[in-house]
């Protein structure tokens, strides 16, 4: 059973969606108990930084999902609630990832980024998995996690950023995989079957 994490974030329905392709066998749940219950977790995110921590101290998640063993995937916004702080709201976060998001210069390049980015790995990764190197995933982000010592993958929009990073049981990818195609619902499934 794979549990979708609901704090209140703009994409749960599209992240479901897209897992309806791959599996059944899912549920969406903001409960710690199910959780537990749970084999694999999936953290979707949209919005922002410091509301979707607080969400998540509300809801008596933050301190079980620092320490579970089991592999839980972030998107975009998840990921980045992976790291140590973000600057989005100047709020301390999970502190999985041992970096601080920052954002994209505004008078170098329109931000937010949104569109089609290439993703290149650069350490072996299960998410990859019969994804040819370089392909395009879709983002949607003004916020950015810095190439770091867990980064699998990177993508550029004026500076190169991890697209990609694993850690142990957690996994984080800055692009939506719900909105990439074939590719997006490969790395989902590769996430359920393989990590």
């Amino acid at each position: 059973m794979i549990a979708v994490i609901d704090y209140g974030a703009g994409n749960i329905q599209s992240v479901v969606n897209a897992l309806s392709d791959i599996t059944t066998d899912f549920i969406v749940t903001n409960k710690e108990s199910d959780l537990l219950k749970c084999e694999k977790i999936i953290f979707p995110g949209v919005g922002e930084a410091s509301f979707a921590v607080k969400k998540l101290h509300l809801l008596n998640l933050f301190t079980m999902l620092r320490i579970i063993k089991k592999p839980l995937l972030g998107i975009c916004l998840g990921m980045q609630v992976l790291c140590d702080k973000s600057k989005e709201g100047n709020v301390s976060c999970l502190g999985i990832i041992n970096t601080t998001t920052e954002m994209f210069d505004a008078s170098k390049v329109k931000v937010p980024h949104m569109g089609w980015n290439k993703v290149e790995v650069i350490k072996e990764s299960k998410l990859f998995d019969g994804i040819e190197n370089n392909s395009y995933f879709y983002f949607a982000h003004s916020f950015y996690v810095p190439l770091n010592d867990f980064t699998v993958a990177k993508s550029n929009y004026d500076i190169d950023f991890s697209a990609a990073c694993e850690k142990d049981n957690f996994y984080g990818i800055q692009f939506h995989p719900e909105k990439s195609g074939s590719n997006g619902l490969k790395v989902l499934k590769n996430f359920i079957e393989k990590c």
